[in-house]
């Protein structure tokens, strides 16, 4: 399947992706493009190492319906199948969703339903919990509010900080983020009732 991955910074998921699938960890999976909204992103130099194409559609001064329909022809022109979100910082608009619907996959730092949003590991620690993680998600017109898929946990410290939560969970999502892929482009996983079913072999 044709798989474009949409970012806006250092991706460091965009990498895992990059990496599991040359150790043949999705074998299913063809990373086609990288799109990215930011020009000083360090995914570029990420796709430029490993002969990904790259396109850069800038949100600044846009509205949103115009920003996702020029992404929109960039997917349609490259027959793309699944979109990954890997850190992609904009919200996208009910039209995009729909039209990718249950395609779009996108990694969130904290156990979702808990701590939505762009603040999620400022808000694990004010809230003072004993646990967080991460958590794959299929992408609704909510703001990480679409059905899980796979989550995973670690332990919340006393003097965790936001930067020392970061550095734990982060290669948490390394590891789960093209798994989920891998299911996800291995036709495993099926929705119902608003809920991720992983299907067997």
């Amino acid at each position: 399947m044709e798989v474009a991955v949409l970012a806006s910074g250092r991706g460091s998921n965009f990498q895992s992706i990059i990496d599991a699938s040359i150790r043949g960890e999705i074998p299913n999976a063809n990373i086609k493009l990288l799109i990215v909204n930011e020009k000083n992103a360090y995914s570029i130099e990420r796709a430029k190492k490993h002969n990904i194409p790259h396109y850069l559609v800038e949100s600044k001064n846009k509205k949103r319906t115009e920003f996702d329909l020029e992404m929109l022809e960039i997917l349609h022109e490259n027959k793309i199948d699944i979109i990954v979100l890997a850190g992609f910082m904009r919200i996208l608009s009910k039209h995009f969703v729909n039209e990718y619907k249950n395609r779009i996959i996108n990694i969130h730092p904290s156990l979702l339903p808990l701590f939505p949003g762009a603040h999620a590991h400022r808000d694990t620690i004010k809230a003072g919990i004993s646990e967080s993680g991460c958590t794959v998600h299929f992408v609704d017109d909510g703001i990480d509010t679409g059905p899980i898929i796979m989550q995973k946990t670690v332990t919340v410290d006393k003097n965790d900080t936001e930067e020392t939560l970061a550095k734990k969970i982060l290669p948490l999502e390394h590891l789960i983020f093209p798994r989920a892929l891998d299911l996800l482009t291995s036709h495993k996983l099926k929705i119902e009732k608003g809920k991720v079913i992983i299907e067997a072999n």
